[in-house]
């Protein structure tokens, strides 16, 4: 499988905090995806940075990131990035979505996002799969597994050729795909509980949550851990096309 190569389009600045300590969101994704012989790139596309045709081509996977920004806003970047999605659709390049990155990908496709009915939702949270067992035929898949969840909007609607494959208590569309080479998480496989516990301070000082709801998030994290090395297996397979 050496040889490959793959793209993280970044979605947001990364924090000085998680620069320093992880080598930025990049670090974070390499961490958990990257393997022996890989090359691995990063576009800044929420700073306009972004592959062109020539490049895309040499790419056999992207990975799109969370964001601070709406996935339903019609910023000049996320406009582009429709448009860069659509074109790796029409490509079959295989696609992996984060959060937002799950959010974007499912308006690229056609479905329809927005602010979450339920509002905020932060901390570790236990998702369900849908007849799990029979979705990926060479990995088998627990029925349930705990992911860090950290969004305020959601996937509200998929078109009808994705498949809802995974929901919470919160979330009705916690993951999808469509066909074989697109698939979004709307939780965080990437993120542990110290860039959560971050994160939260970083919202907490831009007044975006209350101190006691800050307080409540971090105190349930306490001896909850979330299932890293089940999604990890899960996203790489995935990215590497050993799960069909």
């Amino acid at each position: 499988m050496g040889g490959k190569k793959f793209a993280v389009l970044l979605c947001a600045e990364d924090p000085e905090y998680v620069k320093m300590k992880y080598g930025g969101y990049f670090g974070v994704f390499l961490r958990m995806l990257g393997e022996e012989g890989e090359t691995w790139d990063v576009y800044k596309v929420a700073c306009g940075e972004f592959p062109d045709d020539e490049e895309i081509k040499t790419f056999d996977g992207f990975v799109i990131t969370g964001s601070c920004n709406d996935a339903h806003g019609n910023d000049v970047w996320i406009l582009k990035l429709l448009i860069l999605l659509q074109k790796l659709n029409s490509m079959k390049k295989k696609i992996l979505g984060i959060c937002f990155g799950h959010q974007i990908l499912a308006r690229s496709l056609g479905g329809k996002t927005g602010p979450a009915v339920s509002g905020w939702d932060m901390g570790i949270t236990t998702i369900h799969f849908s007849s799990s067992t029979k979705l990926f035929s060479s990995v088998i898949v627990p029925a349930s597994l705990a992911v860090i969840e950290c969004h305020r909007d959601e996937v509200r609607e998929l078109p009808p050729e994705a498949e809802v494959i995974a929901w919470s208590d919160k979330t009705g569309i916690e993951m999808f795909r469509y066909e074989d080479h697109i698939m979004g998480i709307q939780g965080h496989p990437e993120y542990n509980r110290d860039i959560l516990s971050h994160l939260v301070d970083r919202l907490l000082q831009r007044n975006l949550i209350v101190e006691s709801f800050a307080d409540e998030i971090k105190a349930n994290l306490d001896g909850q851990e979330p299932d890293k090395e089940a999604w990890k297996k899960l996203c790489t397979n995935f990215l590497k096309g050993r799960l069909y």
